[in-house]
């Protein structure tokens, strides 16, 4: 009867924990207002990294639309020096045409002249067709010269044209692109909502720890591309994985441990004493069990490229950089420890 009874409270515990699976519990209140704190911060405009590739092409066009205004106004400058030229070219081209038709009139008069002549010499009459002959091609020549220049003097005009509205298409481009500029700075840096909201999760995150550590189950756990934290940071844990990634910066690492394994890296670590030696005194720094924040997923030894991070590693800088945006603090004396309270 006995055993009946431990079989019959057994399977009771079992139904009531989904098969022997320990309960989820909810998460504590303080975690799940820094949860909220964090998300609404990473949602309430686009991830900080997402934010800084557009300002950074936003940056290169506005110096690329400062570079092409000022070819465009040396293009107005040559323009116009152009234009000048054709004119002044275009009105001696029409000054010279017009002198060999006065030309070509007079020669003819003469002509006129000497063939009303009595007596009629044909010597006369020659010479002056001769000289009716040769202005008459001149003016021609002349006429096509200021044809020419004509066209020459349209030409200038239109590119005058062309480079005064290209002026103004790039004038404008580069003043919305820099303006642009202006815009994503002030919501990287004076975003004044994201700023208070994540100030507001730094300071209750050691009410955080605490509640979290009095209801902990492995149960309370999640896995983030292979990485275990507690639910309640994991979208912010992953959005700073994500905008890292677009950064450039490839990051991993190990975050929940049991107490049972935090023992073991005690040892393997050669703390003095499993139980009461300070984390300094082993010869990788190793929390005293129980006090770790691994044991409740709300810290993270953080890897890039297979590597622990170091404090001259390219990781380690985004981190310092851009952590807090996530809620996550970094633990001074190990560059590759980061938590929600730095610890």
């Amino acid at each position: 009867m006995k055993r009946l009874w431990v079989s019959l409270v057994v399977l009771l515990a079992a139904t009531l924990t989904g098969s022997g699976t320990p309960a989820q519990a909810a998460i504590p209140s303080a975690a799940q207002t820094w949860s909220d704190l964090m998300r609404r911060s990473l949602t309430a405009t686009p991830g900080p990294a997402r934010l800084r590739i557009s300002l950074a092409a936003q940056q290169n066009g506005c110096a690329s639309g400062a570079t092409e205004v000022t070819s465009a106004r040396a293009a107005i400058a040559t323009a116009q020096a152009g234009l000048t030229a054709a004119a002044a070219a275009d009105t001696a081209a029409r000054t010279r045409y017009l002198a060999a038709t006065q030309a070509v009139a007079g020669a003819r008069k003469t002509m006129l002249r000497v063939q009303r002549q009595r007596p009629y010499r044909s010597a006369r009459v020659a010479h002056a067709k001769s000289a009716v002959a040769i202005v008459t091609k001149t003016m021609i020549t002349r006429r096509a010269q200021s044809g020419k220049a004509t066209a020459a003097l349209t030409a200038a005009r239109t590119g005058l044209s062309i480079a005064t509205t290209r002026l103004a298409g790039a004038t404008s481009r580069w003043k919305t692109t820099c303006a642009a500029v202006k815009v994503t700075q002030q919501k990287l840096t004076g975003t004044a909502p994201t700023a208070e909201l994540t100030a507001r999760a730094a300071a209750i995150s050691r009410d955080v720890v605490t509640q979290v550590r009095a209801t902990f189950t492995t149960a309370d756990a999640t896995t983030v591309y292979g990485i275990t934290v507690h639910r309640s940071v994991a979208f912010a844990f992953q959005r700073m994985i994500d905008d890292a990634k677009a950064d450039g910066i490839v990051l991993s690492g190990g975050g929940f441990r049991t107490r049972q394994r935090q023992i073991e890296l005690r040892k393997i670590n050669g703390c003095p004493d499993i139980s009461t030696a300070p984390a300094s005194s082993c010869r990788v720094p190793t929390a005293i069990p129980g006090r770790s924040l691994h044991e409740i997923g709300l810290a993270v030894d953080i890897t890039s490229g297979g590597k622990t991070l170091t404090a001259k590693s390219a990781g380690f800088a985004w981190l310092k950089a851009h952590a807090d945006e996530y809620g996550f603090a970094n633990l001074p004396s190990e560059p590759w420890h980061w938590s929600i309270t730095g610890s």
